[in-house]
């Protein structure tokens, strides 16, 4: 039975307009309650066959307001003595479904049909004030419907994308409560017409797992279809869902499902992987792509260039998180391919091989790096097998042994360890901090890492460019050799003379050892000096930092993530993984550093190293003994003694040919040799005078106090302003390369007018570093909705838009002016 309350309070909504209510309840549902009713000084009168006394009673008062109450039948015609007043002050029913639509404020006939067919949605007063929430005035009967839905399936919106998503959510997760609703409170035969009406969907016995089923089978054939623009609507809801952070992880579950029912992995077998490179929905095409692509790599029938435009597009998967590591791997591994068939065939002079390590031949040790960090974390390692055998056979063998061998005959003229190309690392502080600190106004944190090489040292710095207000410029120095640990560190700190002990332990800077962050703090002292272990200011509250960066000028903070893991035999195949924490630390030393008022910051290594992942052959180790009157030390990279006999397996300098003082020789295994030596690791050394390990990066770091990041520019390339059929092909230009500055843009597409969508949104991503305009062409296609039809002949504006940092929301910024001249339309209505 409707509420009493909402019947007392629609009869004293009348009776403030008028005089006399008239109340018929032909069930006599409210008999036994009509004296409960609270009415105030309003007479109550039942008409129990005294119509003519009732008559008179309000004939002859012409002040007092009447309720008269009539149940039952009522008599018809003049057999009606009431009927004159009835059809003068009107009459009142409080049947269901008028209160109800009273209730709600609707005024339009049409929506009575609709809220009689669904009394038991209204049974509940939860359900009835949410939709009341809803409503405007002219909603029609579908859109009553449609709300009904919304609010029962607690979607965000009542268009049926809106039901979809949250139905095809609970899907996924195996539930089936909300559609339960939809079928308990008789909306489901709406809900199922509006997917034959809009959708396209033909199924005579719907269920939500048959429709996911057609959904992505149309999805896989890119929604063709016999009819032009047929399935224009569902392709464009399609490209919403999979696009929508609320239901990407829906998505890609019931690809998963979609997959397994449609056979796909049969149905890709034997297609080609760049058809299929555009085909972003089931994991199968991810996985083929993968495995196809590594073996083109691996043959090289495939250039950088076309791995990178297939890279790109897969960025667009459902499962681009779960296979981004592979993709780029392969892309590394691409690029280093081609570099080191690009490789000289000499190399003129070691100044020229420092410079052109520097500028381009470092990328080979990099790609490297990034290939085979991504190979060994990835899920998915097997496809990659062949690859990786390849890339590490030829970084091995082609780069390290034999590029290697050009680069050691470039240093066999060297007499002096010195060259004009770089200076030495025993300069560094005169060079790289007296300088910054000189007149004791402004202060240098230097940050010190183990083992960083000049690889790392250049993603590090081109990851601080990309911060907003920093800035990080990138050179380097020339490794003191051998290039060890101890030596290495020493050469940074402030002397004028470095003396190696005849085990190598500890180095003398002008007569003091600096062996030890206690022995290094000492030295650093007399220059108003600090050392620190990185350690320690990472474990430093910001305001102790901060006061500790008054008490001093120069800071030394000492870092060891890389030596500490490639120096040890168990742990030696995760230096990769420690060069990854490395850039992480960092950076966030850096800003912490920047947090307690630091402005000059300059990061640097005390040597590099080389590493291959795979086992030596009995090639890469020396085939004798180093000799002389006394051989005090022995490593796998470098040897020491007094009077050290000359060897054609050995580059041999006294002390001061090595630039230090005192009588120790010094040999290193040419090129990449290693010296036979019991337990440690083999993959992992320095010491030597390979250009990866003496080639050590300096990089200064300032903070500045403006902005000086952007999104790259990306401008609309319009070939007309007309759109003549249900689709509109675009073309989009980046308009400068990607730098550390200028950063990639993500972009969405989508056809409005004022705030209707009519169109898909497809998303590109603009990230290309190509100084060739042609590699910075994109194109999308737009395909209009069932809702552009209302719209032709009229204007309609294509938005360029960006994601707004943090959240789910995007910002216009470009847009480009269209008409619609179609001429067909079609009309239909959730």
């Amino acid at each position: 039975m409707t509420d009493l309350t909402s019947v007392q309070e629609a009869l004293q909504i009348r009776l403030e307009s008028q005089r006399v209510v008239f109340w018929h309840d032909p069930a006599s549902e409210y008999a036994a309650e009509l004296d409960a009713l609270e009415l105030g000084t309003v007479d109550v009168i039942r008409v129990q066959d005294n119509e003519f006394g009732v008559k008179n009673t309000i004939l002859a008062d012409h002040v007092g307001k009447h309720l008269v109450y009539r149940s039952g039948e009522l008599p018809r015609g003049t057999a009606n003595w009431l009927l004159d007043l009835e059809l003068a002050y009107g009459v009142f029913t409080a049947d269901k479904t008028s209160m109800l639509q009273r209730e709600l404020g609707l005024s339009d006939p049409a929506l009575l049909p609709v809220i009689e067919q669904h009394q038991k949605f209204f049974a509940a007063n939860s359900r009835k004030q949410a939709l009341e929430k809803l409503l405007k005035d002219g909603d029609d009967a579908a859109l009553l419907s449609a709300k009904m839905c919304q609010v029962l399936v607690k979607a965000s919106g009542h268009k049926l994308t809106d039901i979809v998503r949250e139905l095809l959510v609970e899907n996924a997760a195996r539930k089936t409560a909300k559609f339960d609703d939809l079928v308990t409170y008789g909306l489901d035969q709406f809900f199922w017409d509006g997917l034959a009406s809009i959708y396209k969907y033909p199924s005579t016995s719907p269920t939500i797992d048959d429709f996911v089923l057609w959904m992505f089978g149309r999805a896989v054939e890119d929604f063709a279809s016999t009819t032009p623009d047929e399935l224009r609507n569902i392709r464009s809801d399609f490209s919403s869902l999979r696009y929508d952070v609320r239901t990407q992880e829906a998505m890609t579950t019931l690809a998963s499902r979609a997959a397994a029912a449609l056979d796909v992995k049969a149905k890709i077998e034997h297609r080609d992987y760049r058809e299929l490179a555009t085909i972003t929905i089931f994991e199968e095409i991810d996985r083929k792509v993968i495995v196809d692509l590594a073996a083109a790599v691996a043959t090289q029938s495939v250039t950088p260039r076309e791995v990178s435009d297939i890279v790109r597009q897969r960025q667009h998967s459902l499962w681009s998180a779960k296979y981004a590591k592979l993709y780029a791997a392969i892309h590394s591994a691409s690029e280093l391919l081609a570099a080191i068939a690009a490789l000289p065939h000499a190399i003129a002079s070691a100044a020229l091989g420092l410079e052109k390590y520097q500028s381009d031949w470092f990328r080979i040790d990099q790609q490297y790096r990034w290939f085979t960090h991504g190979h060994q974390t990835a899920d998915f390692q097997q496809p990659l097998e062949a690859l990786k055998t390849e890339v590490d056979k030829q970084y091995a063998n082609k780069y390290l042994y034999n590029f290697g061998g050009l680069w050691q005959q470039a240093l066999e003229p060297t007499g002096e360890w010195k060259s004009a190309a770089l200076a030495p690392q025993a300069k560094f502080f005169e060079h790289h901090v007296a300088p910054v600190v000189k007149g004791g106004r402004t202060k240098v944190v230097v940050i010190i890492s183990d083992g960083m090489r000049y690889e790392i040292g250049e993603e590090l710095a081109s990851k601080i460019r990309s911060e907003n207000r920093f800035d990080a410029s990138l050179s380097a120095v020339l490794g003191s050799v051998p290039s060890y640990t101890q030596l290495g560190m020493a050469s940074l700190l402030p002397q004028s003379s470095l003396e190696l002990d005849p085990e190598g332990l500890p180095v003398l800077a002008d007569g003091k050892p600096t062996n030890g962050t206690v022995n290094r703090g000492k030295i650093l002292n007399s220059v108003k000096g600090h050392a620190i272990s990185a350690a320690d200011v990472i474990a430093m509250p910001s305001d102790e930092l901060r006061e500790l960066y008054k008490q001093h000028q120069i800071f030394y903070v000492y870092h060891d993530r890389i030596d500490a893991a490639g120096d040890k035999a168990p742990t030696e195949r995760t230096v990769f993984e420690a060069a990854d924490e490395t850039l992480r630390e960092l950076f966030h030393l850096v800003k912490k550093w920047t947090n307690a008022n630091a402005t000059n910051i300059v990061i640097t290594a005390d040597h590099g190293f080389l590493y291959q992942d795979i086992p030596l052959e009995k090639s890469y180790y020396v085939s004798e003994s180093p000799q002389g009157a006394a051989v005090t030390k022995i490593n796998r990279r470098y040897v020491l003694g007094r009077s050290l006999k000359p060897s054609s397996s050995f580059m041999t300098f006294t002390s001061a040919q090595a630039g230090l003082v005192g009588d120790i020789d010094i040999q290193i295994p040419k090129s990449i040799h290693r010296i036979p030596q019991p337990g440690a690791g083999t993959r992992y050394v320095h010491g030597g005078a390979s250009l990866q390990e003496i080639v050590v990066p300096v990089i200064t770091v300032n903070k500045k106090r403006k902005s000086d990041i952007r999104p790259v520019n990306v401008d609309l390339m319009p070939e007309t302003d007309k759109i003549t059929t249900g689709q509109l092909a675009v073309k989009l230009v980046q308009r400068e390369p990607v730098t550390d500055k200028i950063q990639p843009r993500q972009v969405r597409l989508g056809l409005h007018v004022g705030d209707v969508l009519i169109s898909n949104q497809p998303i590109l991503t603009f990230d290309s570093a190509s100084d060739d305009q042609r590699d910075r062409y994109q194109k999308a296609v737009l395909y209009l909705t069932e809702d552009a039809d209302q719209y032709n002949n009229r204007p309609v504006e294509l938005r360029l838009e960006e994601p707004i940092p943090n959240t789910t929301q995007w910002k216009l910024f470009s847009k480009g002016n269209y008409t619609i001249k179609r001429s067909f339309t079609t009309d239909f209505d959730f």
